[in-house]
């Protein structure tokens, strides 16, 4: 049988078996298991968010020298001796706060809650206060596991001062210094030990769905969050870039369980942020890696911005599945919907494919519609087609439709498989490059022909090495 034909039951030659097989170390799908969470709590500027720096091995938590920087619960992946855990940074927790630092204190309060380990950090330098003995009081009435931290123990002058921490009744103060990495290892090793393996929530195989919140500061992703949350699951306040980390957050939605992730806005270039809102910015990009399906936000009663576009970019750059919505509906006269109808036209040709969703977070409008779209568009995230099916339906459109010749040859796809989901992602076997035109019309016909509403689709060209023909 000639190698250069596309074999209706695809397979390929014995000599390119093994191109096909290295797709699946070079494709290769995501695992996400369901994690037992460590909360990482305490009062303002103790150094929290340092010391979940320091267990993640690597900069994430916003970290400043002025307290209050962090407002809300956030998640991060770390591993310890082969171990993955969640380690969920919060804001200073205070027992009589006020306005938006009462907010940041209920986060901080909904960590404890739903943990399966604490880490509670006091300032040895500072000694125990009158909100650390509160925090440990309100801690004792939990059957979650607490563990006390004194932190700032830079030398052996502090460890000693540090050892009247004992009076809190909370056991042994394990001694560290987050900002250099003292005592930070036997801390991680005692968390082991009393970390159960699988979470107190668990919801069975692969963990809830995971949905990020993107868009431009102050369009109101904070506000949906709280409403299809129905309660206030994140700060939200009259300033603008209220949430400065992404926040994780379990929702109830359609019968399901979904981990939301609330994000910074986004600023027109990271270059103009500077500070927290510079690592904020670096962080809701690692939010939107770390998520499923994005919800993007956009103001439907104002034009469509340059901020809005790059936000898409990087959403469909990332691959991860896309429903737009456009908020603030109710604000959207008849005038203004025929000019947005036009915007979304001439402005989002890199996402035909999205799901779109007119709400307002604000009165709840039509939010329930975003469930169904967000399945379809995971369903469409995690389609695969059979290989048989996917070659014979190609044979046909290349029939119809030749690709276009290059230096004089018409290039041949001999063979074509689907690499891997998440997105989905084919990879063709040709005898000659096929220009970018070409591959968007398949990927047209592609969705024509097997749906993929609300994903991106990703196409492949592996052009085949000429070989000398034996004699």
């Amino acid at each position: 049988m000639s190698e250069d034909v596309l074999a209706g039951d695809g397979v390929w030659s014995d000599e390119s078996d093994w191109e096909v097989a290295d797709l699946d170390s070079e494709f290769g799908e995501d695992e996400h298991l369901a994690m037992p969470t460590v909360a990482v709590v305490g009062r303002p500027n103790v150094g929290k968010s340092t010391l979940v720096n320091r267990i993640l091995g690597r900069r994430e938590a916003v970290v400043e020298d002025i307290p209050g920087v962090t407002r809300d619960r956030i998640s991060y992946e770390a591993n310890w001796a082969g171990r993955r855990f969640l380690v969920q940074d919060t804001g200073g927790w205070e027992p009589d706060a006020k306005g938006l630092q009462q907010s940041v204190a209920r986060q901080a309060e909904l960590a404890m809650e739903t943990a399966d380990a604490i880490l509670l950090v006091v300032d040895a330098v500072v000694g125990a206060t009158a909100t650390d003995e509160a925090a440990v009081k309100k801690l004792r009435r939990s059957k979650i596991p607490v563990i006390l931290v004194a932190n700032k123990v830079d030398d052996e002058r502090v460890e000693a001062e540090a050892a009247a921490l004992w009076s809190l009744g909370l056991g042994e103060p394990r001694m560290v210094s987050a900002a250099h990495g003292r005592g930070t290892g036997d801390l991680l090793d005692d968390v082991l030990e009393v970390l159960p393996e699988t979470p107190r929530e668990g919801t069975g195989g692969t963990g809830p769905r995971r949905v990020s919140l993107v868009g431009k500061p102050n369009v109101g992703k904070s506000s949906l969050l709280n409403k299809l949350a129905g309660d206030e699951r994140s700060v939200v306040h009259d300033v603008a870039g209220t949430t400065v980390d992404p926040v994780d957050s379990l929702v109830e939605l359609g019968g399901k369980i979904w981990k939301f992730v609330d994000t910074a806005g986004l600023r027109r270039k990271v270059s103009h942020a500077s500070g927290m809102e510079f690592y904020a910015s670096l962080r809701t990009k690692a939010a939107l890696e770390a998520s499923e399906v994005a919800i993007m936000l956009i103001d439907a009663s104002e034009p469509i911005t340059e901020q809005d576009l790059r936000v898409i970019s990087m959403v469909a750059d990332s691959g991860r599945a896309l429903v737009l919505a456009f908020n603030k509906w109710d604000l959207v006269d008849e005038d203004r919907r025929l000019q947005l109808d036009k915007e979304v036209d001439r402005d989002m040709v890199r996402v035909p494919w999205a799901q779109r969703v007119n709400i307002s977070a604000q009165t709840g409008r039509a939010v329930q519609k975003l469930v169904p779209a967000m399945e379809t568009a995971l369903e469409s995230w995690d389609k695969r087609i059979p290989t048989g099916r996917l070659n014979n339906w190609l044979k046909e459109v290349i029939a119809a439709t030749p690709p276009p010749m290059r230096g004089g040859r018409l290039p041949r796809v001999l063979f074509a498989t689907q690499a891997t989901t998440r997105p989905p992602t084919f990879v063709l076997f040709t005898t000659g490059f096929l220009e970018a035109g070409y591959r968007r019309f398949l990927e047209r016909r592609l969705r024509e022909e097997f749906g993929f509403d609300g994903s991106p689709v990703r196409i492949s060209v592996r052009v085949r090495e000429k070989r000398e023909r034996r004699k």
